[in-house]
């Protein structure tokens, strides 16, 4: 267990909580650190197949950077080495740099703001809990997202429902976020974990490797030209041809059994 972000793994899931309620687990540069070694992790641990991300308590999922700590030091660092952060790991470890094709799913148990908006963007698939909330609150302070925020959202939601949700600033709640495609599900507080360990367990039980080239296919071929993506995505299916779990799911579909999955 690390001081303020709590890791551990059952079974092919990783679990990744932000121990942090007192500051509405905001994340200071020493968090970011934290946060960054358990998805270099998660990545290569061949045993870890899907991560849930949440907070803990339940008023916030993630409220952002701490700015107590994070901001003051942006603002006197020197302008050539700041610049070089676009070349490294963003927010909660996951938003830049750091490719994992291992699916993620976001369990939102309050706040999700800023950063912390972006933290789960930058996941799979968002559920909420009913008292979740949304918002992009940079430009209250006078900037704008920095880590996916301005990228990701439109992607998810739309260009006009994230326009409106960037400009303003203005929260939403989790029925709102639903309407959107922000979320997949709104769940009672109760019902948000094993709701999450619902999707969790679909997941494993499909092939690990077929779902990660699957993940990596949608998210590498945004941006490409429509011929150039058709055909990245068959080259990726070509290489799960030759690998173990291929010829297992189609023999256990002929045997009438679950599928024993290796990963490999």
């Amino acid at each position: 267990k690390m001081p303020d972000i709590d890791y551990e793994k059952r079974g092919h899931t990783a679990y990744i909580t932000i121990c942090r309620p007192q500051s509405m687990n905001a994340l200071g540069p020493e968090q970011q650190d934290e946060l960054l070694s358990v998805w270099t992790d998660f990545r290569d641990d061949p045993e870890a197949w899907v991560a849930i991300i949440t907070g803990e308590g339940e008023r916030a999922f993630c409220a952002g950077a701490d700015l107590k700590t994070y901001t003051p030091i942006l603002g006197e660092r020197d302008i050539y080495d700041l610049r070089q952060d676009a070349n490294r790991p963003g927010f909660g470890g996951i938003t830049r740099s750091l490719e994992i094709w291992k699916p993620i799913i976001a369990a939102i148990n309050g706040y999700a703001l800023a950063g912390g908006l972006e933290l789960a963007l930058a996941c799979d698939i968002r559920i909420a809990s009913e008292n979740a909330k949304f918002g992009c609150s940079e430009v209250k302070r006078g900037f704008h997202h920095c880590d996916g925020g301005t990228v990701r959202l439109p992607l998810i939601v739309g260009l006009g429902n994230a326009l409106k949700l960037q400009l303003t600033g203005e929260q939403i709640d989790a029925g709102e976020a639903l309407r959107i495609g922000l979320v997949s599900e709104v769940v009672a507080a109760s019902e948000l974990m094993p709701t999450a360990e619902r999707y969790a367990e679909a997941i494993i039980s499909n092939g690990p490797l077929g779902v990660r080239s699957a993940k990596e296919s949608m998210l590498r071929s945004l941006g490409r030209a429509l011929e150039d993506a058709l055909r990245f995505e068959n080259l990726l299916f070509s290489t799960l041809t030759r690998t173990e779990d291929f010829k297992e799911g189609p023999l256990a579909f002929s045997e009438k059994r679950p599928p024993i999955w290796k990963g490999r």
